[in-house]
């Protein structure tokens, strides 16, 4: 039976001294759920770790250190024995680090400013240099503010300190002359702290024009100062992510460790020895948990497991139990499907096995191409585990893509389709179905009718009938799953008397042996009126039938009326929704349809082209290319949406009448 993982809850009542690494072993298992509960609030430990947290990421980020590549959630859950509670010394360790990259990238900051001001104030000079005016009036036109003097070089160093980023000086030589520029809001800062340092002025001649030639020289030969400057930082900087870059990684995983414990502990009950707290785990993890605490504490530890039916919050209704699901590769796949429609209620069948089947059929019988599938299951090897690492990211998608892919293929193998191209596998067809029927024939399968093929129009009809069929199958499998459900949580009623109950589904099995029995050459005899009768009788008086056999009052709770209008509409909405839910999966033969002839358009107007010459050829060959890559983008897209849409409104809205809670254990992760 395809159902989710038993759980249990525990309590847990633990030493205050053995809380760190109790935590730290519940956080490497990923094996319990808290319960939601209101923090008190960060306390001076918390806020003290977050500083050093955003601290080691601002080095991480100057550095260009990727943290999360080391530190996501999936690798908290592998690779436990990377994670560890961190003490003084490392506390010690991560202030020496950042202090060290916070100096380097102060350092460089100043520099980048100060460069930046030389070339602004070379660039402002040079448009000046050559003009033919006194340089005493030249401030007149400039934005800067220039001061050209005498200054010990002693004093220089302090004077530039002072100033800051407001105003540069340039050394003119090794005369201690200098050149101080700043803009024209800062020229009275200028001026005062230049008066301070007994800064001499040097007057310039009236009749030299233009800017002094050593003065263009010193801010060209500052500014490459500064660049070489900044060239040797910057190797320092790359020796210091080379060396600690691990570093980096370690102490920001083991400082979010110690973040996380410390947000979890705040939200526990706590006397001044114990804290006491509780979760959901698996039934089968529940003794494992025990054993490894009562060994990991030297016996300081008291649990206790209950099963959920004993928790009087789970019997009213007040909480949900969490839902744990364990699948092999191919269904796991899968899981992303139905829980964005909703986690299945605890106890319940779990739909995604037969989700994994189903979208797979569905998704290769409208993408049928040998060549388009490869390239789908090529995705997915690369995005796998095992795959690029430049395609990580998208390794949720690997197996769905491997599975969709594969199954494109088996359907390109029986309508003989290799990237659009369909005369390619005529010859081995033609041998296969020579030599097992001794009917050898182009192709397999007929999707598109073709005049110059026989009896084309009659396969593309039995094709289309298939698809129904396998509607008919899912909708019949998801009111098998709601019939069981429901029974699971003794809801009787809409077990056997709802539309999507036993009486809903007996009408539809009926309806479909008449359908099929008239196809076939009967004829609708006067029992059938009993077949469809009896369930819509159900339907229609389930409600009565109900109060009746569990002798509830009155029978009729909303009146006669009331009870008359709603079970004609529930009727006549069981009838519409089950001839639309079945005609709804029409829409994959038409799909599959339209995928034949767009890859017939792009093959016919390739073929067209490339009699045309040599330039002919390679215009087809581009065709061919180009018309692949947008079938299996957008009309892949179209498809995977499509069958999203029928898991979703033709199967799902059978059973998924009510969501359950997904089970989210406790890990360490990034904040």
């Amino acid at each position: 039976m395809m159902r989710s993982r038993k759980m249990k809850f525990i309590e847990m009542t633990v030493f205050k001294n053995d809380m760190d690494m109790v935590l730290e072993y519940l956080g490497k298992q990923a094996a319990i759920q808290f319960p939601e509960a209101d923090s008190t609030g960060d306390n001076a430990y918390i806020i003290r770790i977050r500083g050093l947290l955003d601290r080691l990421n601002g080095a991480a980020v100057f550095l260009g250190v990727d943290l999360l590549s080391e530190t996501s959630s999936e690798a908290s859950a592998s690779d436990g024995e990377d994670f560890s509670i961190p003490g003084s010394a490392e506390e010690a360790l991560a202030e020496k680090i950042c202090s060290v990259i916070e100096n380097l990238k102060e350092r460089i900051t100043k520099l980048e400013q100060e460069k930046n001001k030389i070339r602004e104030t070379f660039n402002e000079v040079q448009a000046f240099s050559k003009m033919n005016m006194p340089f005493s009036e030249l401030e007149q036109l400039s934005y800067l503010t220039l001061r050209l003097g005498r200054l010990d070089t002693k004093e220089q160093s302090a004077l530039r300190e002072e100033l800051g980023d407001r105003a540069v000086i340039i050394p003119l030589g090794e005369t201690g002359r200098i050149l101080a520029a700043s803009s024209k809001k800062g020229r009275f800062a200028l001026d005062s702290s230049l008066k301070k340092f007994s800064f001499q002025p040097v007057a310039i001649p009236k009749d030299n024009t233009g800017v002094p030639s050593e003065m263009l020289v010193s801010l060209e030969e500052h500014r490459k100062r500064l660049e070489k400057e900044i060239e040797v930082i910057n190797i320092e900087k790359e020796q210091l992510r080379q060396s600690e870059a691990p570093n980096l990684r370690q102490l920001f995983l083991s400082w979010n460790t110690a973040l996380t414990i410390e947000v979890i502990k705040s939200k526990f009950t706590a006397t001044e020895s114990l804290y006491h707290f509780s979760g959901w785990t698996p039934a089968e993890t529940a003794s494992d948990i025990s054993k490894d605490l009562f060994k990991l504490t030297g016996g300081r530890v008291a649990i206790k497991a209950y099963s959920p039916e004993e928790l009087p919050s789970v019997q009213e209704g007040k909480e949900k139990v969490p839902v744990a699901m364990k699948h092999s590769t191919f269904v796991k796949g899968f899981e992303g499907v139905v829980l964005s429609y909703g986690a299945p209620l605890y106890g319940t069948i779990d739909p995604t096995p037969l989700v994994a089947v189903f979208f797979t059929i569905l998704f290769g019988l409208m993408f049928g191409d040998i060549g388009q599938g490869f390239i789908l299951l090529l995705a997915g090897l690369l995005t796998s585990a095992r795959g690029s690492k430049v395609f990580s990211k998208f390794k949720s998608y690997s197996t769905p893509l491997i599975s969709v892919g594969i199954a494109s293929m088996i359907m390109g193998l029986f309508t003989g389709s290799i990237f659009t191209i369909e005369s390619l596998l005529i010859a081995p067809t033609r041998f296969i179905t020579g030599a097992i029927t001794g009917n050898p024939v182009d192709r397999i399968l007929h999707i598109m009718p073709m005049a110059s093929e026989g009896g084309s129009l009659q396969k593309m009809l039995f094709f289309f009938g298939f698809t129904v069929a396998i509607g008919i199958i899912l909708n019949s499998a998801g009111l098998l799953i709601n019939i069981i459900n429901r029974c699971i949580l003794k809801k009787y009623e809409a077990a056997f008397f709802s539309k999507t109950g036993l009486a809903g589904l007996l009408m539809f099995w009926y309806a479909l042996f008449i359908a099929l029995r008239v196809i076939f050459g009967g004829r609708f005899e006067w029992f059938d009126f009993l077949g469809l009768l009896i369930p819509i009788f159900c339907i229609f008086f389930g409600p009565v039938i109900w109060r009746i056999i569990s002798r509830e009052r009155p029978v009729l709770e909303h009146g006669l009326m009331t009870f008359i209008m709603e079970g004609f509409v529930e009727v006549l909405e069981t009838v519409s929704t089950y001839i639309s839910n079945t005609v709804s999966f029409l829409r994959v033969g038409a799909f599959a349809l339209s995928h034949a002839v767009l890859s017939f358009i792009v093959f016919s107007f390739s073929e067209m082209i490339a009699n045309s010459g040599i330039a002919g050829s390679v215009t087809a060959v581009l065709i061919m290319i180009v018309g692949n890559i947008i079938i299996i983008v957008l009309e892949g897209m179209i498809v995977a949406i499509q069958v999203v849409r029928l898991q979703y409104y033709e199967f799902f809205n059978k059973f998924f009448v009510e969501t359950g809670v997904e089970f989210a254990p406790f890990r360490f992760k990034n904040n």
